[in-house]
């Protein structure tokens, strides 16, 4: 393949971080400077599946694999309505070569009005990052001058994700029927969920119906659910104040599963401390040890903050193998239990697909 190098001089751009290190590249996707958190993940495949993951509002993604865009962009491959990432930084941008493409992933994210960089050093992103952790940062892609001083300063003066409720953003305006056949009514609170989570519900017999954020926790009893699931969703779950009063109503009364972020609210609506990661866990590859097995999962993650502190009536039932953190817990005395990680996957592997049968069985003996 030709490289276009001059095309790459034209559309020179840059990623300045909030402690003056500065990234530079070339602009591809929608010409818009903006702001955002940078993280990096270390999937080596799945980038339309991270680009319309909620979770990630608010976020710059690097992706540490060096070659992107190859596949191209399909339909089939999208997990939420629409895009809601800042941006996208990668090495060396690929034109498709492949059957299933229906757009380039440069086409894509024009016409989704997001930002991407390309011809970045990502490796060495990613290693500053590890070192001082996900930062805030300018990304300036627009044809006009602008200082590098300026970019970190436009950085800085960002409040950033923290203490920000970014679940407003992400959720269902109203609820809907994913799925209308099956023996077990379930309601998933949408706090920025991927339509895999649904199809794997569905695949459990489940009919499943989606509601807003903020639907209380007598509408959801109002629907007569079997189960509720909370959903994974973006930024800071103590944010999420709202959530946390509708859980706490709805522990004991209903079983209950949490994912993600789900599993932050069901923690923290239990007394639970959560806390912010230095870099936090993005990417497909995260052994997690099953305590009550002894069995190992290869997982797929997204999240900057984790439970670091948890009350005597949850019980640990999973373990991060990189850094010790908590990956898994469950109530003691209430049918309720959560997991870190996406037993969905989209992108990543399945070895905790049957995480969804497990919450199909708490119903079933409830």
């Amino acid at each position: 393949m030709n490289t276009p190098w001059k095309k790459m001089r034209e559309r020179r751009a840059y990623i300045a971080l909030a402690d003056g290190t500065v990234f530079r590249g070339y602009s591809f996707g929608a010409a818009a400077d903006t702001v955002g958190e940078v993280v990096f993940n270390t999937g080596m495949t799945g980038y339309q599946e991270i680009l319309t993951d909620p979770s990630y509002a608010g976020q710059f993604v690097t992706l540490t694999a060096s070659e992107i865009g190859n596949y191209g962009c399909c339909p089939d491959d999208v997990e939420s309505r629409k895009l809601f990432m800042h941006g996208l930084i990668i090495q060396n941008l690929n034109e498709p070569s492949s059957h299933r493409a229906t757009e380039s992933l440069q086409a894509y994210l024009q016409r989704n009005g997001v930002a991407g960089i390309a011809g970045v050093d990502t490796r060495a992103l990613t290693l500053h990052l590890r070192t001082h952790g996900n930062q805030k940062a300018w990304l300036h892609v627009e044809d006009t001058d602008l200082p590098v001083e300026e970019a970190v300063k436009r950085a800085n003066d960002w409040c950033g994700l923290d203490g920000q409720d970014y679940v407003s953003s992400v959720t269902t305006h109203k609820p809907y029927t994913f799925c209308g056949t099956g023996d077990l009514n379930v309601v998933v609170c949408d706090f920025g969920v991927k339509t895999n989570i649904l199809r794997s519900l569905a695949a459990q017999g489940m009919r499943v119906t989606v509601v807003p954020a903020k639907t209380t926790a007598d509408e959801i009893l109002a629907l007569k659910p079997d189960g509720v699931l909370l959903s994974n969703g973006p930024a800071d779950p103590s944010a999420v104040v709202y959530a946390q009063e509708t859980i706490r109503q709805l522990l004991g009364r209903v079983p209950l599963m949490g994912i993600c972020l789900g599993h932050q609210l069901l923690g923290i609506s239990c007394g639970a401390v959560c806390s912010r990661l230095k870099f936090g866990h993005h990417g497909c590859n995260h052994p997690v040890k099953d305590l009550r097995t002894g069995k190992v999962e290869i997982t797929s993650q997204n999240h900057n903050f984790a439970l670091t502190s948890l009350p005597d009536c949850l019980e640990m039932t999973h373990l991060n193998l990189n850094d010790n953190t908590v990956e898994g817990v469950r109530h003691r005395e209430h049918p309720a239990f959560s997991v870190q990680y996406h037993p969905e996957a989209a992108p990543g592997p399945h070895d905790s697909a049957p995480l969804f049968r497990e919450f199909r069985d708490l119903i079933m003996h409830h």
